[in-house]
């Protein structure tokens, strides 16, 4: 496996992610021959047929699918093993979150961690639940702020901060909940998971409409569209000012906090992040607050 260098791993792994030799290519900055002999060269070694012709593109075998996976494992780690040598506060810190963490929670977090460790290398990308445990998984994110992470998964929930999931709707809506339209996330939303799940407990059979931002779901329940099960952080502020309103379901608000979350060997700028967003001189509305027995 000598000639299967990092170089080639990385390419397969955009192949596979970008599903195209053209996409990798413009994505990457090289030529579609260049891809294709880095590709060739793997399957050579191999000996398996990792990509197969399917009319004008091509599509992953399941050799190729599994291959992948590994990649981006393989590239993860090399990355986090970078990151884990140098100093913690001239680290760097690859942080996931889901979109209403990312937009009502982490901002105000990030502000006071680079305010004091302005030379960790910070970046962030936001991405449905799915996606970021399995981007934990395979090391390709450091750090999540989501719902608690599957169990079995191998990751990790080092601390958590309450928070409650509301239904709510337009001021002016005024249907019963077992009738009304509900309003949902895209797939891959935990919140959408949850929201489903409460309406087959409550044997509920409403008609439903999906409309997949976090932002796009709250701008139809203030057009009075719907109801919707949201992040009470998410509606604080239209709850204030009146535009949503709380309605009551039994079995609401549900208790879902939110955890950080790290795969089992976090690099030393993540546990500088973890111990200053749980420091007891963190603000009280957004500290988190460490486990004395990490979850997973």
């Amino acid at each position: 496996m000598r000639d299967v260098t990092w170089a080639r791993l990385r390419t397969f792994a955009t192949v596979a992610e970008t599903g195209s030799i053209r996409g990798a290519a413009e994505k990457l900055h090289v030529t579609e021959p260049a891809v294709s002999a880095a590709v060739g060269s793997i399957e050579r070694q191999l000996g398996v047929e990792l990509l197969s012709r399917e009319g004008r593109g091509i599509r992953l075998t399941e050799s190729g699918r599994t291959y992948a996976r590994y990649c981006r494992t393989l590239l993860g780690l090399a990355e986090e093993a970078a990151a884990a040598v140098r100093t913690p506060a001239t680290g760097r810190l690859r942080i996931g979150a889901v979109a209403t963490a990312g937009e009502t929670v982490l901002p105000r977090l990030l502000a006071g961690f680079r305010d004091r460790y302005p030379e960790v290398d910070l970046s962030l990308s936001v991405r449905p639940r799915d996606d970021l445990f399995a981007e934990l998984e395979q090391h390709e994110t450091d750090l999540a702020i989501a719902g608690r992470p599957p169990r079995g998964s191998g990751l990790v929930s080092v601390a958590t901060r309450p928070n409650g999931l509301v239904v709510v709707t337009g001021a002016g809506y005024d249907v019963p909940p077992a009738s009304a339209t509900w309003l949902l996330r895209g797939q891959g939303s935990g919140t959408r998971s949850t929201c489903l799940a409460l309406l087959e407990q409550r044997q509920w059979e409403p008609p439903t409409l999906t409309l997949g931002t976090l932002g796009a779901v709250l701008a139809a329940a203030r057009e009075g569209l719907g109801l919707t099960l949201v992040h009470a952080d998410a509606v604080a502020g239209a709850l204030r000012e009146g535009s949503l309103r709380v309605v009551h379901v039994t079995g609401t608000p549900l208790d879902r906090p939110w955890h950080l979350v790290t795969n089992s060997t976090p690099p030393p700028a993540t546990r500088l992040f973890v111990e200053h967003v749980c420091a007891a001189d963190a603000a009280a509305d957004l500290r988190f607050h460490p486990h004395n027995q990490p979850r997973g």
